[in-house]
């Protein structure tokens, strides 16, 4: 939890002053000229490709650790992950050149495949039962991360221009110190060569994953995709559609986060084990889809910021209520030896669709209406749930898994 809650820190330290970082190269080097010429040298169009670079490293690359783990062990891939990390917030603070930048977030991309290597440890330190709950307080940690990251970034920014990048390289570096020290390795790969189990390719996984939806696994990768890339669109568009219908603007829109953020948090660290606990997995999953699809269905609905404070409240509770379960569930219904492997798995198909579903809601609101993005998607996390039924079958037994 440490871990991944450090980890995030750093990353949100410096993602934020990206594009001021960026604009700063514009008009300058040999890529910018190239990227000009084919109408692609804007600001908006740079610093939405080098969000895009890190994306396609990232979801390129999670199943690869994902395996790697799995014959290797987790604490390699966790190490090499973090280290790739310090490397770019170093390259970052130096950078001098749009290269450079581009170079830097190829590599933090690379790096941040390691999250379903995280899930996976998390996943084998714990008793499947209690998965949810473990893989709830890990999101937690991560989204405190994303409300601390930003502050310290902008604090380190006052003293130097450099300052946001060595302070989050020097955190890396106490991570990596931290993870070697205390981390012990949670994947006995020893065992798995003794039993001549042999791990799956990543490509052949992933293939698996479309040619064979209707497994079970496969749904719940698709599951956590399909709302995953829900939720991303609407995140990307909210500020847009906050300001068109409510008159929010840049001094406001950071409480809309705040407080999606607390809610988040909140449900993740001390409501999930509990509901987990009374309703089991499989059904809390399907709740939280319901909660997700109401939120965001009628959220262009509501007439007052009140009510939109109560569409809004519904939309952290269900991704609350399905991640951490959706992922669980897959802990414990894929082979032990691959965990890691169908964890990158799913974090690449949840990348794609978090690369895929803000293009359509930026399109959709300009062009077809600042509500059609959110019942469009509240249509999809719907039709959605059908992929879950009867998921209780395939649960292993309590106490195997």
């Amino acid at each position: 939890m440490v871990t991944a809650f450090v980890d995030m820190v750093g990353n949100l330290m410096v993602l934020p002053l990206l594009p001021f970082v960026a604009t700063r190269f514009l008009g300058h080097g040999p890529l910018w000229t190239l990227l000009n010429a084919i109408g692609a040298g804007g600001p908006g169009v740079v610093v939405s490709l080098l969000v895009a670079t890190f994306a396609v490293a990232q979801l390129t690359s999670a199943p690869l650790w994902g395996r790697f783990s799995d014959r290797y062990g987790r604490r390699p891939a966790l190490m090499i992950g973090l280290g790739s990390s310090a490397i770019a917030y170093v390259l970052f603070a130096y950078a001098n050149s749009l290269e450079l930048l581009f170079l830097l977030r190829l590599v933090q991309g690379a790096g941040g495949g390691t999250v379903g290597v995280i899930q996976a440890y998390v996943a084998d330190a714990t008793k499947p039962e209690d998965r949810s709950k473990a893989l709830g307080w890990l999101s937690a940690a991560t989204n405190a991360g994303v409300a601390l990251g930003p502050v310290l970034g902008s604090t380190a920014a006052h003293f130097s221009d450099r300052g946001p990048g060595l302070a989050a390289a020097a955190l890396a570096g106490v991570n990596m110190f931290f993870a070697w020290t205390y981390l012990r390795e949670s994947h006995d790969t020893n065992a798995v060569r003794a039993a001549g189990k042999v791990v799956t390719k990543s490509s052949v996984a992933v293939r698996r994953v479309v040619s064979h939806w209707r497994e079970p696994a496969s749904r719940l990768i698709w599951i956590y995709a399909i709302t995953m890339g829900s939720f991303q669109g609407m995140n990307t568009i909210l500020a847009l559609f906050l300001g068109a219908k409510f008159g929010v603007d840049k001094t406001t829109i950071g409480w809309f986060f705040t407080y999606v953020g607390t809610i988040s948090i909140f449900a993740r660290a001390l409501v999930l084990g509990r509901m987990v606990d009374w309703l089991g997995e499989p059904r809390l999953s399907r709740i939280g889809m319901v909660m997700l699809a109401t939120g965001l269905g009628t959220m262009p609905l509501t007439p007052s910021i009140p009510w939109l404070a109560v569409s809004v409240a519904l939309i952290p509770l269900g991704t609350a209520f399905t991640f951490p379960c959706v992922t669980g569930l897959l802990s414990r219904i894929v082979p032990q030896h691959e965990r890691g492997l169908y964890m990158g798995v799913q974090q690449t198909f949840g990348g794609a669709a978090r690369s895929i579903a803000p293009i359509y809601a930026g399109w959709a609101f300009d062009h077809l209406g600042h509500g059609v993005p959110y019942f469009t998607a509240a249509g999809i996390v719907l039709a959605t749930i059908s992929l879950g039924i009867g998921m209780e079958r395939h649960v292993p037994a309590k106490g195997s898994g």
